[in-house]
């Protein structure tokens, strides 16, 4: 009976920005995961933020401007959008303590609450239980 079970992939924003600007920086195995047309590729609205202020702070550098590339990104990668919710504002709280960044605890939320298996190169997230996920 088999086939592959199809994966529900949250990419952390460096995952997302690697993939379109760096692909070599994500490991095979990953790389293969994101690039099976089997699995399903979600990003919050929160690494949208977070790559507008890497931009603005001059971290990356996105052409022709920081909207055209989001715009131009978005449309390129058939992705979900994984909408920022009362319930994941309400969720983000489990990860106050020891995850410091608050855009890491939104999107250990919406991989929470949306049972999504998060791809980040980032230990901390990696290490936690509540939640599936993939290193990058």
């Amino acid at each position: 009976m088999g086939g592959r079970e199809r994966l529900k992939l949250l990419l952390d924003t460096h995952v997302w920005l690697w993939s379109a600007l760096t692909p070599d920086r994500i490991a095979d195995h990953a790389r293969s995961v994101l690039h099976d047309r089997n699995n399903e590729l979600w990003l919050s609205p929160i690494s949208i933020w977070e790559t507008l202020l890497l931009a603005r702070k001059g971290r990356i550098i996105l052409e022709p401007t920081p909207t055209a590339w989001l715009a131009n990104t978005l449309n390129a990668i058939a992705l979900q959008e994984a909408p920022l919710t009362f319930a994941v504002a309400q969720a983000s709280e489990q990860f106050t303590t020891d995850i410091p960044d608050p855009a890491d605890r939104f999107l250990a939320a919406t991989a929470v609450v949306y049972g999504l298996t998060l791809v980040t190169a980032d230990r901390r997230l990696r290490a936690r239980r509540e939640f599936r996920s993939l290193r990058s």
